[in-house]
């Protein structure tokens, strides 16, 4: 059997191989299926069918994720992140498909499978806000069956790796987001799981609690753990990931590593372009920057278009571009020149997929 999650797929794009390493991790084609709308009770007296469409949250998934590496899941609102997540932490039942955790399967034996799990859930609170750091982490322990005499190191352990043995003993409910986020993710630490599952960990985090944050995963890489990330925070998974796996409508539109991944837009640099077109309509400057430049993501303003045009060099880009825009009657009010990032692939891969796509130099 070919082990999950080794290619990367878009559009005829694949991932390089890579080396056989323990597989902590293993999703081979998993999939979710709801039924969208209302069958009431008159409609099932009457025997009238069965209208309900079916919706596809997670289709045919598989990944894997190695021990000591960092998976990046990034997708749009919708795209099957946390219900995928959901799955593997034996909180959803799926509709078809396996994960096998440790070499334990998930849906046989969830109980053995939580043994190796450590879980922190996008918007769940997690912690007992009436209580202390300490004594939510001790009582955490005490339900994950950490034996009665580790748990006073283990707590001591956990609060000093996320940096809050200071606040230990104050209640959960004045501690700020960001002690409250590092405080469930020592709650997801407390019995040395070999696996984590973060689910936007770092949403409404401070710059600086983000960056404890990044220190904190790369302990645990270095120590051996398996770690999925599902984040919107893209620069955070630039910065943190070792692969990538970009959910798309529910399926893998993309698996493969940061470099693989940017290698799908047509370019190295990126050019970031203020344009004002006097009286013309917006989306006729859009549609005419779409037509000249390789283009990737365009916002439209009241009176100006923004859009990233995509080059190997932004020195030659920036000396050709105030002609040809003077003469379509365009005017660059404002430019930025840097290199080709996650946001530009993320873009590349979910605009494709909708049916969009980037304009072709003529």
């Amino acid at each position: 059997m070919t082990e999950p999650g080794r290619t990367g797929v878009l559009d005829g794009h694949q991932g390089s191989s890579a080396p056989h390493r323990e597989s902590m991790l293993a999703i081979e084609d998993v999939a979710k299926d709801y039924l969208r709308g209302r069958r009431t009770l008159v409609q099932r007296l009457r025997g009238a069918p069965d209208q309900r469409a079916v919706v596809h949250a997670v289709d045919e998934v598989s990944l894997a994720v190695d021990r000591g590496e960092v998976v990046g899941m990034l997708g749009p609102n919708g795209a099957g992140k946390s219900t995928l997540v959901k799955i593997i932490a034996t909180l959803l039942v799926p509709t078809r498909g396996s994960v096998r955790v440790c070499d334990v399967d998930v849906l046989a034996h969830p109980r053995q499978a939580r043994r190796h799990l450590g879980v922190m859930l996008a918007g769940d609170r997690g912690v007992y806000w009436k209580l202390t750091g300490r004594e939510n982490l001790e009582y955490f322990a005490a339900l994950h069956f950490v034996p009665s005499s580790q748990i006073r190191r283990r707590v001591g352990e956990a609060l000093e790796e996320v940096r809050l043995t200071g606040s230990a003993d104050e209640y959960v409910e004045r501690y700020s987001t960001g002690m409250r986020q590092r405080l469930n993710l020592a709650r997801a630490l407390i019995h040395e799981p070999e696996v984590l599952l973060l689910d936007e960990p770092t949403s409404g985090l401070d710059p600086v609690s983000g960056a404890e944050f990044r220190r904190i995963v790369r302990g645990l890489r270095q120590r051996g753990a398996a770690v999925l990330i599902a984040t919107h925070d893209l620069a955070e998974a630039e910065d943190l990931c070792d692969r990538i796996a970009v959910l798309d409508r529910g399926r893998i539109a993309f698996q493969g590593s940061v470099d693989e991944a940017k290698t799908l837009v047509p370019g190295s640099s990126v050019l970031t372009v203020e344009v004002e077109g006097g009286d013309q309509d917006t989306a006729e400057v859009a549609a005419w920057l779409s037509a000249h430049f390789r283009v990737g993501l365009v916002e439209r303003h009241e009176r100006s278009v923004r859009a990233r045009l995509y080059c190997e060099s932004t020195s030659d880009l920036m000396a050709e571009l105030p002609g040809k825009l003077h003469a379509a009657g365009l005017r660059a009010i404002r430019t930025e020149a840097g290199r080709v990032s996650l946001t530009d692939v993320f873009f590349s891969i979910t605009d494709r997929r909708a049916g969009g796509g980037h304009g072709h130099p003529q």
